[in-house]
C-alpha cells in the first residue's frame, strides 16, 4: 500500500541481536528511556488495510481493551500519510500505521527505534502502475510517471521496470501527493501514475486507464503494519496488549460473513469513500492476516527477511536509509529466530511477533 524511505545483502545472525529483537515483549533489557504512562496516541491514514483502526475507535473496541489494562489509547486519523509518519517520528504519537519500507526509511533511518507490533497485511494487488491509453508495461518507457516519490509506489515502479528490462533512467518521476493523485490523472498532461487503493480503484474508473503492473507480482514485499515506539512499548507492555486485543477482535468481526461482519466492513467502506462492494474488492487484493497465528508465521519466516533485504537496498540506492549511511547495513533490522540484517549495534526496526502470538494463544 502506501509509503516512504533505506537497504544491503549481508545478514548478521547472533544471540545479541535476538535479545534486542525479542526484548520488548519478553520484558528484556532493551535500553528504554521512555517511562511508564497511562495515556497513549496512535495515528492512521486511509488505506484498506488500516481502515479497521477507525472502526476500532468508533465502535468502542479500543476503549474496551484499553479499559481492561487501565490505560487510554486515542486513535487519530491523519489525512496525509507521510505527515502521519513524520508526526510519529517527531514523538507526537506512540504508534502509527505504515509500511515496512516507510518504517525503515523515516523513523528507523532517522534514529527512532521502532517495532512492528501488528503486521496486518501485505499488498497483493492494491498498489499499481496505471497507464493512460496504453496497455503494456513496456509502454511506460519515455513517460513522466506521477507518484509519491521515495514511497512504496516508487519501490513498486522500480520492481516493475526491472521486470521488463527498464530502469528509472528510462522514465521521469514526478513527485505528486497522494491527495492530488486522482486530480492529476484527470489532466491531459498526466499519462502514468503509481499509487495505492482506494486511489487505484478510483483512477481505473476513468477513461483509458489500464493497470499494467501491481503488487501481486511481488507478494509479501509491501507490508502494512502498526508500528510503535520500541522504548514506549518496552516501558508499557499493556499498551501493546490493548492494541493487539482490539485489533484482533476487529479482525474476527470484519472477516465474518454475517450481519456484524458486513456492518463493520460497510462502516470502513463509507469512511474510505466507497461502498461495501468496493471495499470488499479492495480486500480481495489484500492479504489480510485475520488470524494472528498466520501473521506470527509470516513474521517468523524467511520471506520477510528477503523482502526487507530488497527494501533496504532500494532505500540505500536512493539515498534515503539514514543521513550519511555508508551502506545498506547502516540500520539494523531484527527478526525472530536470532536474525538481523545490517548493523547489530544499530538495530532500529524490529519485527517482534510476541503480542500477535499472545492474541493467537488467547492470553491477552
Amino acid at each position: 500500500m502506501a509509503k516512504l524511505s533505506s537497504w544491503t545483502r549481508r545478514m548478521v545472525i547472533g544471540a545479541a541481536g535476538a535479545a534486542l529483537a525479542l526484548g520488548v515483549a519478553a520484558g528484556g533489557t532493551l535500553p528504554a528511556a521512555a517511562q511508564s504512562k497511562t495515556d497513549f496516541k496512535v495515528c492512521w491514514s486511509i488505506y484498506v488495510g488500516w481502515m479497521p483502526w477507525g472502526y476500532i475507535a468508533d465502535s468502542g473496541l479500543m476503549k474496551k481493551w484499553a479499559d481492561k489494562y487501565g490505560i487510554t489509547v486515542d486513535i487519530v486519523q491523519i489525512n496525509d500519510y507521510v505527515e502521519s509518519i513524520n508526526q510519529y517520528t517527531a514523538g507526537t504519537y506512540d504508534g502509527c500505521s505504515m509500511t515496512n519500507m516507510d518504517a525503515l526509511s523515516i523513523p528507523a533511518g532517522g534514529g527512532v527505534d521502532t517495532t512492528a507490533l501488528i503486521v496486518g497485511d501485505f499488498s497483493n494487488g492494491n498498489d499499481a502502475v496505471i497507464l493512460k491509453d496504453k496497455t503494456a508495461l513496456a509502454d511506460i518507457a519515455g513517460q513522466s510517471v506521477n507518484l509519491v516519490e521515495l514511497s512504496v509506489s516508487h519501490y513498486l515502479l522500480a520492481r516493475a521496470l526491472d521486470s521488463v528490462g527498464l530502469a528509472e533512467k528510462d522514465i521521469t518521476v514526478v513527485n505528486t501527493s497522494d491527495a492530488d493523485m486522482i486530480a492529476a490523472y484527470s489532466t491531459s498532461d498526466v499519462s502514468a501514475v503509481v499509487t495505492w487503493n482506494p486511489l487505484v480503484s478510483a483512477i481505473l474508473e476513468q477513461p483509458g486507464a489500464t493497470k499494467v503492473f501491481d503488487s501481486s507480482a511481488i507478494p509479501g514485499e509491501i507490508i502494512d503494519a502498526m508500528m510503535v515506539n520500541t522504548e514506549t512499548l518496552a516501558a508499557n507492555p499493556d499498551f501493546g496488549k490493548a492494541l493487539a486485543g482490539a485489533w484482533y477482535e476487529a479482525m474476527t468481526i470484519m472477516s465474518a460473513d454475517d450481519e456484524a461482519g458486513r456492518a463493520a466492513r460497510t462502516a470502513m467502506a463509507t469512511a474510505s469513500g466507497t461502498d461495501l462492494a468496493g471495499f470488499d474488492a479492495q480486500l480481495a487484493s489484500t492479504k489480510m492476516y485475520y488470524d494472528p497465528a498466520e501473521a506470527v508465521a509470516f513474521v517468523g519466516g524467511e520471506d520477510i527477511v528477503k523482502s526487507m533485504d530488497y527494501v533496504r537496498n532500494f532505500l540505500f540506492d536512493h539515498g534515503i536509509l539514514g543521513e550519511g549511511a555508508p551502506s545498506a547495513d547502516f540500520v539494523g533490522i531484527a527478526f525472530p529466530g536470532e536474525k538481523i540484517l545490517g548493523d547489530a549495534n544499530n538495530v532500529k526496526l524490529r519485527f517482534d511477533p510476541a503480542f500477535m502470538a499472545e492474541a493467537a494463544a488467547g492470553t491477552l
